[in-house]
């Protein structure tokens, strides 16, 4: 491929096939190779998602330039995708940097707000061939500095969807059907009966967040009814934290990072494997 690219004709691609294109939340240099090499050995293609708070410390440009280089080096499809982002400058400045997928996420504003922000970064982002993720609904948990209480939570409305879909003009959807972000405290239950009546009802890629804690066969069966992006943050964060962990009561004296981040990497390596076997997005390319 040698580009980085939209997510426009991956997810439309796996919205027929009947798979999800997974995006993993990655935070430095090592975290984005574990997840691009593993696409490739896999022929899977891939969504490297950054959140502001990733922005804010590695620097967009960073993360495009080491994003063009892993993209110069596998032939399967590779997205850059600004994840949960809320403020529109900043989302134009990473476009303008080089990201071709973007979220802006104003799913705590009132509906008709969360409408002229979609609208106005809609408007930005096609001029340049970069796709746009809006959120209807809300999801409890934490997302870096986003908070979203329990009692708040809203689950999409279907029939808002669609209007939603139509005046915004946005290439995907995230609906909030019971996933939450973060790590549960009970086991989660997912509205698939509200999935599949959005699904009927809008025509556009619906994405899954807060898929990290969530049983596969939940997963899976979201993704049978329509869902074709899935979000993969905390499961990928904990395994390569641990590994660190580990490496350090072994080695007390330690302080290579080359030595101590290679058996992160293979932590969260196989997480990543996994996951792209749940979405069935492995063989596609």
């Amino acid at each position: 491929m040698g580009n980085i690219l939209s997510t426009r004709q991956m997810l439309l691609k796996a919205q027929r096939e009947g798979y999800a294109v997974p995006a993993f939340n990655i935070h430095n240099l090592e975290t984005l190779q574990v997840v691009v090499d593993t696409a490739k050995e896999m022929r899977s293609p891939v969504i490297i998602a950054v959140t502001p708070s990733t922005i804010d410390y590695a620097r967009d440009e960073y993360v495009v330039a080491m994003a063009r280089v892993a993209a110069k080096n596998t032939d399967t499809p590779i997205a850059i995708h600004l994840d949960h982002f809320e403020n529109i400058l900043k989302i134009k400045q990473a476009i303008d940097v080089g990201f071709k997928s973007c979220m802006i996420d104003a799913s705590k504003e009132p509906f008709e707000e969360n409408i002229t922000k979609v609208q106005e970064v809609v408007a930005y982002a096609h001029r340049y061939d970069t796709t746009v993720e809006a959120e209807l609904g809300k999801l409890v948990g934490i997302e870096d500095d986003l908070v979203v209480d329990e009692k708040d939570s809203l689950y999409t409305n279907p029939a808002d969807a669609v209007i939603f879909v139509e005046r915004t003009g946005v290439d995907s959807l995230a609906v909030a059907i019971g996933t939450a972000h973060g790590l549960y405290k009970g086991k989660p239950k997912l509205d698939f009966e509200r999935l599949q009546e959005i699904r009927s009802k809008v025509s556009i890629p619906l994405v899954l967040h807060g898929a990290s804690d969530v049983p596969d066969e939940l997963v899976k069966r979201a993704i049978s009814l329509g869902i074709c992006k899935v979000n993969v943050a905390t499961d990928l964060k904990i395994p390569f934290s641990n590994s660190i962990k580990e490496y350090f009561v072994e080695n007390p004296n330690a302080n290579d990072p080359r030595k101590y981040l290679t058996p992160a990497k293979a932590a969260m390596k196989k997480i990543v494997q996994h996951k792209i076997e749940v979405c069935g997005s492995n063989n596609r390319y």
